[in-house]
């Protein structure tokens, strides 16, 4: 089981936890869904959400995921983020973390070994 991350506005993933797949602006615009890895969210976090107290950090095992993952740099760098290509199954969530993005930028994850602590999903 490999954990990706995908940090999403809290009103955003309820809704898609009701509907049963979660799908982001990002989708329609661009056709995939920005995640990160483990040593990437944290630098995610604190460059495109500084100052947000309305966030959620998803644990996602891209295994149950059923759209297709690729890793790949769309902007031209050369560090490979995972996309998922097609909405996320809910079910592919196995936590999810409330989490705010300080204005200073000293963000800390909530994670222990497993991934993201927080409410149990599946």
């Amino acid at each position: 089981m490999a954990i990706i991350f995908h940090i999403a506005a809290r009103a955003e993933w309820d809704r898609g936890e009701a509907e049963g797949a979660y799908r982001t602006a990002s989708l329609a615009a661009e056709g995939f869904i920005h995640c990160s890895t483990r040593e990437q969210v944290a630098r995610v976090a604190e460059t495109r959400f500084r100052g947000r107290q309305d966030l959620i950090l998803l644990s996602i095992d891209s295994d149950r995921v059923g759209a297709e993952i690729r890793y790949e740099n769309t902007e031209g760098g050369r560090e490979l983020f995972p996309h998922i290509y097609g909405e996320l199954n809910a079910d592919a969530v196995v936590r999810a973390a409330e989490i705010e993005i300080p204005e200073s930028g000293d963000f800390t994850l909530p994670l222990d070994s497993e991934g993201a602590e927080g409410r149990r999903l599946h």
